[in-house]
């Protein structure tokens, strides 16, 4: 069974360049927040900014409307459904989401017809349950149906600890997700449906001659919230996913556990605050560069130069140095042959303790197969490090 090497990229002379570098780790700078859990990410590097119990999963509420969102998105972008094509509002949708419910509602007449596009309105803008079963009748014909949908999407989008029993989030024990796969999705969402992702921002949407205005009450607010959602779960507190831009910096965050609505407000305003204030954009590698050799094994060459594809950039902390690592990741031996751009392994970056991104590095040339000689000598190193 092959071992996993790790392998320091950085040379004496960079990392001594970078003694004095602020520290990611968010305890050095005296931060906190009152969120049992939450996750916050910078999104052109993918830095993490802030973590706290991020993998803990908790009861999504609301925000599993997020799921549900995505889920139509994928199939009007695949074609499968249009904006205009109608479901009807059934019985079942009427009473367990609509107004009957004392839930949120879109107040969807029983036996109408509604467009999808409207009903997503519903969705996004007034986190109406009637409107997250209408639409999972339709696409799936039954909301267990679509249940079964959602998880499967959720697992092909990398969501490996978050578990949907419904479409919209109402009680049911078997819902948990947690704040790091919400900021995943909420960037997925924005990333891979841009027009859609619009929809988040809007004040308020009229239907049945009701005006309804957006739940999400930070994207009233003028200071760069511009999506996605709140939820409540008796027993867990309030949780929020939002995200917000300013100066050209694009910050996406989570946070769960919260005791009452006013301090979900308070959190999600000072923890955004606090990360546009405090941070900073570095580049740690440049496109192309090369950053470490690997050893081959039976190669026609010793070693082969890794790079990654795109520019390598963190955010980190304005004050409070710290030093800059990199570290490789890959499964030793490395055998050849190999050809150029192959994934060889990945890099992570490290800011004092806390590992900030994570990115693949790739083979800079091809390397052949050795002559049996090399072959040879090569094994005899395999078998003196793997007893080492």
């Amino acid at each position: 069974m092959p071992k996993v090497l790790f392998r320091i990229l950085i040379s004496f002379a960079f990392l001594a360049s970078f003694l004095v570098l602020p520290a990611a780790a968010q305890q050095a700078l005296g931060f906190d927040t009152k969120a049992p859990q939450a996750f916050l990410v910078e999104d052109s590097t993918g830095t993490v900014l802030f973590s706290k119990n991020a993998d803990a999963v908790f009861p999504p509420a609301s925000l599993q409307k997020l799921a549900t969102a995505e889920y139509v998105f994928n199939e009007l972008k695949s074609g499968n459904v249009s904006e205009d094509t109608l479901y009807k509002v059934s019985e079942y949708a009427w009473r367990t989401g609509g107004a009957l419910s004392r839930t949120s509602t879109m107040f969807a007449a029983l036996n109408s017809e509604i467009r999808v596009i409207d009903l997503l309105r519903g969705v996004i803008v007034h986190l109406a349950n009637d409107a997250c079963i209408i639409l999972a009748e339709g696409l799936a014909g039954s909301e267990d149906a679509f249940a079964e949908k959602l998880n499967e999407r959720a697992r092909s989008l990398g969501l490996t600890k978050s578990f949907f029993a419904n479409s919209n989030g109402l009680p049911n024990e078997k819902n948990k997700t947690t704040a790091r796969e919400m900021v995943f999705l909420a960037r997925h969402i924005r990333s891979a449906y841009p027009d859609y992702f619009k929809l988040y921002a809007e004040e308020q949407f009229e239907w049945n001659k009701i005006n309804q205005r957006n739940k999400n009450k930070l994207v009233f607010e003028n200071n760069g919230i511009d999506g996605f959602a709140t939820g409540f779960a008796e027993g867990h507190g309030f949780s929020v996913v939002a995200t917000a831009q300013r100066n050209g910096v694009r910050l996406y965050l989570a946070l769960a556990g919260l005791k009452t609505d006013k301090e979900r407000m308070e959190e999600t305003r000072r923890v955004f605050d606090w990360a546009f204030n405090n941070f900073k954009r570095h580049k740690v590698f440049r496109k192309d560069e090369i950053v470490a050799e690997a050893p081959v094994f039976g190669g026609d060459v010793s070693r082969v130069p890794l790079k990654p594809e795109t520019d390598v950039d963190i955010y980190i902390p304005v004050d409070n140095p710290d030093r800059i690592r990199a570290r490789i990741a890959y499964t030793w031996p490395l055998r050849a042959p190999i050809t150029t751009g192959q994934k060889v392994g990945m890099m992570s970056v490290s800011v004092g303790e806390k590992q900030v991104l994570e990115v693949p590095v790739y083979a800079t040339m091809d390397v052949g197969t050795g002559t049996l000689t090399s072959k040879a000598f090569d094994g005899l190193k395999e078998l003196l490090f793997f007893w080492l």
